[in-house]
């Protein structure tokens, strides 16, 4: 047992050696725009941070590191933040100049197979709770390249209208230009150039509510979404939140279990993944009977009628099932709750 921890260690050591000296590196650069070197260091920080030995990025706890290395962590969520934004600007450009049907030719996108199976394990996640499939659906945070939204609206959710929130134009204008020229797509894809904060009641119209892991990137902010989206969703909604697990949480924010329950949530279950797929997946219900004191009151001003909640057919919800339910995706570690 002592051999075994001395090994998780010198593994967590040389794992957080390998991260500062990436840090070091990404945070000297004069631009994060896509070439060749920016490419190569945030793809040797993904493997970095994923493809370690099972006890290193599983054990770690990245709330246990000292003070600098939290800021060093931090400020690393924030590079990959921005890295990301200019990689999907760089390719949707590219998509919409390059090619007559952009959706057919998304695997251009060096993390697309990534977004196929993220997608299909939230899906997989969605219908373990619910049998009934959602007629809309809001993604919040859905960039310039919304692949998540287009591979779920395309292969999982074929009848779905969805709504894509983001608070930046020229994301949303670039975004539509992708899908305009798919038939189907066009008529089940609205962008909203809004901020979440600023939408009340029609919260209550979405059945499911996806949350993108780049959605509050600092804890305080994360925290006002989500109380924002327990005040406003629909009674029996679901929110399906994507965060991050041992070493991955060096690239996207860490989700606080606690902060989603006292937004007015029910956890129904967290998946972590432990193959190539870098977010964690937690699903939660908007509890049916909710104390909105224990909510803080944004706009006191506001009264609005209370509908009624979104249906749900409880007869077929169920506790999502072991990883080896899911297909196409090595073992992951869940935790179960009731």
């Amino acid at each position: 047992m002592e051999f075994e921890q001395q090994q998780q260690e010198q593994q967590e050591a040389l794992l957080l050696q390998k991260v500062c000296a990436l840090y070091n590196q990404i945070s000297s650069l004069s631009s994060l725009k896509p070439c060749k070197n920016v490419d190569t260091l945030f793809t040797q920080l993904v493997l970095t941070c994923s493809q370690q030995p099972p006890a290193a990025p599983i054990g770690f706890d990245v709330a246990s590191l000292s003070q600098p290395l939290q800021a060093m962590r931090a400020h690393l969520i924030q590079l990959c933040a921005k890295a990301e934004a200019l990689l999907e600007l760089h390719f949707s450009s590219l998509l919409a100049s390059s090619f007559h049907h952009p959706i057919s030719n998304l695997s251009i996108f060096p993390y697309y197979s990534n977004y196929l199976k993220l997608s299909l394990l939230e899906f997989d996640i969605l219908r373990s709770h619910s049998r009934r499939l959602p007629n809309k659906v809001a993604f919040v945070g859905s960039g310039p390249l919304p692949l998540s939204s287009i591979v779920l609206a395309s292969i999982h959710l074929k009848g779905t209208i969805f709504h894509n929130f983001d608070i930046d134009p020229t994301a949303n204008t670039m975004a539509s230009q992708l899908v305009c020229s798919d038939p189907d797509l066009s008529q089940r894809m609205i962008f909203h150039t809004k901020d979440v904060m600023e939408v009340t009641k029609g919260l209550k119209d979405y059945e499911v509510v996806f949350l993108a892991a780049l959605v509050g990137l600092e804890e305080e902010e994360k925290g006002r979404v989500l109380k924002h989206l327990g005040k406003h969703m629909a009674a029996g909604s679901y929110l399906m939140l994507r965060s991050a697990h041992g070493a991955r949480a060096f690239l996207y924010p860490v989700v606080d279990i606690c902060t989603v329950e006292a937004s007015g949530f029910e956890i129904l279950s967290v998946f972590h993944p432990t193959d190539e797929v870098i977010n964690s997946v937690v699903i939660a219900r908007k509890k049916v009977v909710f104390d909105q004191s224990s909510v803080e009151d944004e706009d006191e001003d506001e009264e609005e009628e209370e509908k009624p909640g979104i249906l749900v057919d409880t007869s077929s919800i169920v506790l999502a099932e072991k990883c080896s339910g899911f297909n196409g995706f090595t073992p992951i570690i869940e935790e179960q709750l009731s």
